[in-house]
């Protein structure tokens, strides 16, 4: 009987890669954190982290249900919940909206700018899976979409969007970018039989590879930037200096013509970066 009871949320949990939110959540709380230069409210923690959820949920819900097709035919993504019947459309339906309704339910209980704004994360949500469809810029659309986390917890708690605030989301936007150039080298093959757009598949290996050391080499020096508009001290900038330490043994482990340690480098170690990155900002508001 408890088996069964927790079957559903097992694999609503595996679906959205619910252990995936570590790359997102610290990246939220930095924004928050960064905007108060201090340690935020309870409450606007909470929310800020109830609305992450939500949202993600949506988004990786969202994007399994439009692409299951595309997962079925696809060896590296023919099991999952959809392509292999654990989970049918209606039920991953009937999530995307209970995933909406708390983002939504969080998204009001915060600064009322963001009763405005929530309609360009969902838009994003949507667009997202529909672009690889016609054109390798989804891969930028992606990272824009992440970078939406530490701008809407800045914007949540302050009411207003401040250069910073624009500069730490293009950070974040032009990490994850990054991050999926090289995450489309697992489906190279694959999209290519199928029409499917990636820098990969369409302008060739060492091109990601290049796109995606440009796009970390832009993250750092948006940080340097987001540090130099704000009061922030020796703990932000070595922080800075450990996630430019960190994407660059990233891009030692794997080249153009090895990609064996990818999972380890743009998994494992992207976890680290957030992580890392939120624990030295942590400090500098604290100390």
């Amino acid at each position: 009987m408890t088996e069964a009871a927790l079957r559903y949320p097992r694999l609503f949990a595996s679906l959205v890669k619910i252990e995936h939110t570590i790359f997102a959540l610290p990246f939220a709380y930095i924004g928050a954190f960064l905007a108060v230069d201090g340690v935020p409210s309870a409450h606007d923690l909470f929310w800020i982290t109830v609305a992450m959820v939500g949202a993600r949920s949506l988004a990786m819900a969202l994007n399994r249900l439009i692409d299951a097709r595309i997962d079925a035919r696809n060896p590296r993504t023919e099991g999952r919940e959809i392509p292999r019947g654990a989970l049918t459309p209606p039920q991953v339906v009937l999530f995307c909206v209970l995933s909406l309704a708390v983002f939504l339910i969080a998204v009001f209980q915060l600064a009322p700018i963001v009763h405005w704004l929530w309609p360009i994360p969902v838009a994003g949500f949507v667009l997202y899976p529909y672009l690889k469809r016609w054109s390798p810029l989804s891969h930028f659309w992606l990272g824009a979409v992440d970078g939406l986390a530490p701008l809407g917890a800045w914007a949540a708690i302050m009411n207003t969007l401040p250069w910073e605030a624009w500069t730490l989301g293009g950070a974040v936007a032009l990490w994850v970018t990054g991050f999926d150039l090289l995450y489309a080298l697992f489906d190279l093959d694959v999209d290519r039989a199928q029409g499917l757009h990636s820098v990969p598949a369409r302008y060739g290996v060492p091109a990601a590879f290049w796109g995606a050391r440009t796009c970390h080499a832009l993250t750092v020096l948006l940080l340097v930037l987001t540090g130099l508009g704000l009061p922030v001290g020796a703990f932000y900038w070595t922080g800075v200096a450990a996630v430019a330490a960190l994407l660059g043994y990233e891009h030692s482990l794997v080249s153009p013509r090895d990609w064996k340690r990818l999972d380890m480098a743009f998994f494992t170690m992207n976890g680290v970066i957030s992580v890392t990155f939120f624990l030295f900002v942590l400090l500098d508001v604290l100390v």
